[in-house]
């Protein structure tokens, strides 16, 4: 990682490498601003100089600001990116899912600053972040998930994506680097929504699946049902690999209101799987919201946070993400993030244990 501050020519107090220890040590222990990082610094000089010298003590919160500023985005996700490789081994048939997230607190109307809109992908088993984009809005993503495929290493994983993604080109990439896809269908490619339900109109589903899931004060029935055979299917030539057509019908029943709600999804899929499979492939593409973008608003507050000068607001979310990789692969104890994080800032030593040191 390159030093960011040139312009000062090297006169400078802290080093970058001890203040990287610092905030990744200080999110992974709570804290989820420049200011909890400096005090958590200050209370836990002694341990910290264990492992980074911090010769001229802990440095303040507006220098920690500054310097995450300026530090290069696109390197430091790079490096984010090996380091997840090199801690992570994704399965064939892994789902990776992809999806995007806009950091409200980023944004500031007075100035004209609009709000970073992230896009990640999410390897579902690992339960880790394997990189992401940014662009300025939703409708950007287009351009920013075939950026982020080419530099994932995503071989022999199956990629899903809502209905954003669902371009042929994006088709095209994911089998270019050796992956499958199931991506969601909607009114934003309408003739392909017209076509893939004219086909469960002409053909009788080869393969058939239903899944009964409860909980929460609520009981979901989702049936899938796919066609493999692709008879009448005018658009069969314009989507790369194509193999299934897939429709989800989910039922959820909701005692407190005693309410039924009804809902009929459609994807396509290079996968020639069957409805059993394929059910619980798309079902692991939420756990892109469940296991990362709700953990980053309710747990490391992102939404909350008022980050916006240079490169501070994307940098701290990868911080975020190193930290919540190394929670999650620290398994000795079954807590919750929350339950991680306090423990990681009562004690020392479950605190080296999960940063393996």
């Amino acid at each position: 990682m390159e030093e960011p501050r040139t312009i000062y020519r090297g006169n400078f107090r802290h080093k970058l490498l001890d203040m990287i220890f610092l905030v990744v040590s200080a999110v992974i222990s709570g804290a989820n601003s420049w200011q909890e990082i400096e005090m958590f610094g200050r209370s836990q000089i002694q341990w910290l100089r264990k492992f980074v010298p911090l010769e001229k003590g802990i440095p303040s919160h507006d220098t920690l600001g500054r310097v995450f500023s300026m530090l290069d985005y696109e390197k430091f996700s790079q490096c984010f990116m090996e380091w997840v490789q090199s801690i992570s081994k994704l399965t064939d048939g892994e789902v990776v899912a992809i999806d995007g997230k806009r950091m409200c607190g980023s944004s500031d109307k007075a100035s004209g600053i609009k709000a970073i809109h992230m896009v990640s992908a999410f390897a579902s088993g690992n339960g880790i972040c394997l990189g992401q984009k940014t662009c300025d809005e939703k409708s950007n993503e287009i351009t920013a998930i075939p950026q982020l495929l080419d530099i994932l290493y995503i071989k022999g994983c199956t990629v899903t994506i809502d209905a954003m993604g669902c371009q042929s080109k994006i088709s095209e990439k994911i089998l270019e680097r050796g992956a499958d896809y199931i991506l969601a269908v909607k009114d934003n490619q309408r003739e392909l929504h017209e076509q893939v339900g004219k086909m469960f109109k002409i053909h009788k589903p080869q393969s058939v699946g239903i899944e009964v899931d409860s909980g929460h004060g609520r009981v979901e029935t989702r049936k899938c049902d796919v066609i493999s055979n692709l008879t009448f299917f005018d658009l069969e030539k314009d989507w790369a690999g194509i193999k299934t057509l897939v429709r989800v019908e989910s039922e959820r029943f909701i005692k407190v209101e005693n309410k039924t709600q009804k809902e009929t999804r459609y994807y396509i899929s290079s996968l020639g799987e069957d409805a059993n499979s394929l059910n619980k492939k798309i079902r692991m593409h939420w756990s892109i919201e469940n296991s990362l973008h709700w953990i980053l608003d309710v747990n490391f507050g992102e939404d909350s946070s008022s980050r916006r000068k240079g490169d501070s607001a994307k940098n701290f979310n990868l911080v975020a993400k190193i930290a919540m990789s190394l929670l999650k692969k620290e398994n000795s104890e079954k807590k919750s993030m929350n339950l991680k994080r306090f423990h990681a800032a009562l004690d020392n030593s479950y605190r080296e244990k999960v940063l393996k040191i």
